[in-house]
């Protein structure tokens, strides 16, 4: 597929994804939720072991298309075909066995800021601004938000952000754990660039189940997760870099992970 609102590249084992319709400040819309689904089709094939998104532009992604949607002729057609596209392209994202991180320039409202929210770690520039814009429209949150944002920020935190609309700088956001970390606007790519080699060149197997582990822990009790543990733990005990890990520490020397 040739892509018209998404940039795919691939560096040192990182897929490189950004959104790309920098007029329209990265708005999602059918199109892009379809090219995304894509994207994540390539990046698996490609078996890249890390995945670094960002938007184009002046924003990272400003939400859901609103003009295409007041121009659509009936709106529950629009939310039954883009929406249903776009959070096909969430579920994909979120379902993705290694890390995705993203890189937060400018903007995420709404639909952006879920987007973002579905990524596993958030590296904001200090003009990011975010904001669970819905309910300024009169709409509720999608894209995963009532998901993703209290079991990042807390219900009450999640509560006031999604019923009240205010937009949250990158520094209060940082705050309340919505970003990992907060660089200056024009170190942001650079610096999750290194986040994103960081990871493409650590314990894959590794990666993938601390994730799988973290995922289950919202809905499992305690001896649930200990059993997952144990059951993970005897996994990566077979893979090569455990033993890389073991080798190197026991000889006093940084580990060479293949990802294997």
């Amino acid at each position: 597929m040739k892509y018209k609102t998404i940039e795919l590249r691939f560096e040192k084992s990182v897929a490189n994804l950004t959104l790309n319709r920098p007029e329209a400040l990265n708005a999602l819309n059918l199109e892009m939720g379809r090219e995304l689904i894509d994207a994540f089709g390539r990046i698996t094939d490609e078996g890249a072991r890390c995945v670094l998104l960002t938007g184009q532009g002046r924003a990272f992604c400003a939400g859901g298309d609103v003009k295409a949607m007041a121009s659509s002729d009936r709106v529950d057609e629009f939310f039954a075909d883009a929406l249903e596209m776009i959070h096909g392209a969430i579920a994909t994202l979120a379902a993705y066995p290694r890390v995705v991180i993203a890189a937060i320039n400018g903007f995420a409202s709404g639909a952006g800021m879920n987007l973002a929210l579905a990524c596993d770690l958030r590296i904001a520039g200090e003009s990011a601004r975010f904001n669970e814009a819905f309910v300024r429209i009169g709409a509720v949150p999608d894209c995963g938000g009532t998901y993703h944002l209290p079991r990042i920020v807390g219900w009450s935190r999640a509560a006031e952000l999604m019923l009240l609309g205010d937009m949250v700088d990158a520094h209060e956001a940082e705050r309340l754990g919505i970003v990992t970390r907060v660089v200056a606007d024009e170190e942001l790519i650079g610096v999750a660039t290194e986040f994103a080699q960081r990871v493409a060149t650590g314990p894959t197997a590794a990666h993938e189940r601390i994730k799988r582990l973290l995922q289950a822990s919202a809905t499992s009790t305690l001896n649930e997760q200990l059993k997952r543990e144990a059951q993970m733990q005897r996994e990566i005990g077979q893979t090569e870099d455990f033993l890389e890990g073991v080798t190197a520490f026991l000889e006093k020397r940084p580990p060479h992970y293949s990802g294997r």
